[in-house]
């Protein structure tokens, strides 16, 4: 199990309740029952489709490669596809490596600064399981003052 201190990186005003908890338990404990049933050393797109399968089993909608409209200044400039967003609600990246990037970290809080989404999940299906939970609240967007 991970130590409480090293489950989340927020970024945000973290004051009073959590945003999306319910449901950001909810993939929590249908990440850790994938991890468990597979444990590690395979490809990211079986966990990715086990963790969508079981979202569903739970009652979740789940929508994998989502592709949302990036903005400059207010206009159009790209298409970038999110792995995986639950109930509308929240990104999901899953990750299957022995260590995770340095980039992951930063990916993520980049799909929730440059998209509508508040909350994103970081899952990694490593040598133990992992997860870091980041908040973009109240929304900040590039340039923002």
């Amino acid at each position: 199990m991970v130590e409480p201190g090293r489950q989340a990186h927020t970024v945000g005003d973290m004051r009073g309740e959590l945003l999306e908890a319910e449901r950001v338990q909810l993939i929590l404990t249908a990440f850790f029952t994938v991890y468990n049933y597979y444990g590690y050393g395979l490809n990211e797109a079986v966990y990715a489709g086990a963790l969508e399968c079981e979202l569903r089993a739970r009652g979740q909608e789940v929508v994998r490669e989502l592709a949302v409209s990036v903005e400059y200044r207010g206009r159009h400039i790209a298409w970038q596809r999110l792995d995986m967003v639950v109930d509308d609600a929240v990104i999901v990246e899953a990750k299957a490596t022995e260590k995770l990037s340095p980039a992951a970290k930063p990916q993520i809080l980049s799909y929730l600064r440059a998209s509508r989404f508040q909350v994103g999940m970081l899952l990694h299906f490593g040598p133990s399981p992992r997860f870091y939970r980041f908040i973009d609240s109240p929304k900040r967007r590039h340039g923002a003052q």
